[in-house]
């Protein structure tokens, strides 16, 4: 009979389902925890490629998100491509005539080919580095616990991108980004303990995210590249979401124009996290 009670009130227990979206696990990433509005430790700067228009310093490269790691606290967005033998690097473009010294699409060409040619930076000048392997950036990421924003290109497959996280078991210091409802919901199907950048652009994107089976937990929120009502933030931040704006393209190059203060008013509304192409100015602004 006491097998029986203490069996019936398991059940009940089992039963008994809380709001999964207010519930933060201690499982999974430690950015679940970290990377929330009510406990905020995230960085206010991602740089956008892991670095751009840096002087003898390219896009996409390992020793860039090195050097501007050792002059700033930020994360670094980074763009996944794959070769025709299957490795998957860093690039943005669909080809490497932009960035490197050789030509040709990127799924045209081994990684071995491609370790024969340069990177260059965004004025064209030529460098040693050469472009790396994602398995090579997550680990030197790991050792050195530096986050990364994992943009998955159109012709790799996601779940390729987080087996490769998960095997380097990299989960701690990578955000998957997603743009759309879609591509969340196979993401977290994929990758449930994982920190997921989802678009919220605005109250509508926010609505259809709320109501998905994805924990707010797991949420991290773009909300693009122009600026939003301040009410999008308050919403964001009251379901203990972080918002980062997209600076990158026209609202640098206003701060640019008009003054970099713009940058501590955009915070002032209600922003977390600045991706910029402009992380030198961004960090010099937020921290005099």
């Amino acid at each position: 009979m006491r097998f029986f009670y203490v069996l019936v009130f398991s059940l009940f227990l089992l039963g008994c389902k809380s709001d999964k979206k207010d519930v933060v696990s201690t499982e999974g990433s430690v950015l679940l925890s970290i990377y929330r509005y009510s406990n905020n430790k995230a960085p206010k700067i991602s740089v956008h490629r892991g670095g751009k228009s840096i002087k003898n310093y390219p896009e996409n490269c390992l020793e860039t998100i090195q050097y501007v790691n050792s002059k700033m606290d930020a994360i670094f967005e980074i763009d996944i491509a794959k070769t025709k033998d299957e490795q998957l690097i860093l690039m943005h473009d669909n080809s490497i005539d932009r960035t490197t010294t050789g030509t040709g699409l990127v799924k045209n060409l081994t990684y071995n080919e491609l370790k024969s040619i340069n990177l260059v930076d965004d004025f064209g000048n030529e460098t040693s580095f050469k472009i790396p392997l994602f398995s090579d950036v997550l680990a030197w990421s790991k050792q050195n616990n530096v986050v990364l924003s994992v943009d998955i290109k159109r012709s790799v497959p996601q779940k390729e991108v987080i087996d490769a996280i998960k095997k380097a078991e990299a989960e701690d210091v990578c955000i998957i980004i997603t743009y759309n409802l879609a591509q969340a919901k196979t993401a977290y199907a994929s990758a449930p303990n994982m920190l997921l950048s989802v678009s919220a652009r605005n109250n509508a994107e926010l609505d259809a995210l709320l109501a998905t089976d994805i924990p707010t937990k797991n949420m991290f929120a773009f909300t693009g590249t122009r600026l939003s009502d301040k009410s999008l933030f308050s919403r964001l931040h009251d379901n203990d979401i972080l918002a980062t704006l997209g600076t990158l393209g026209n609202l640098d190059k206003r701060a640019a124009a008009r003054g970099n203060d713009l940058y501590n008013q955009w915070l002032k509304l209600g922003v977390d996290m600045i991706a910029t192409d402009r992380p030198f100015a961004v960090n010099e602004t937020i921290n005099k």
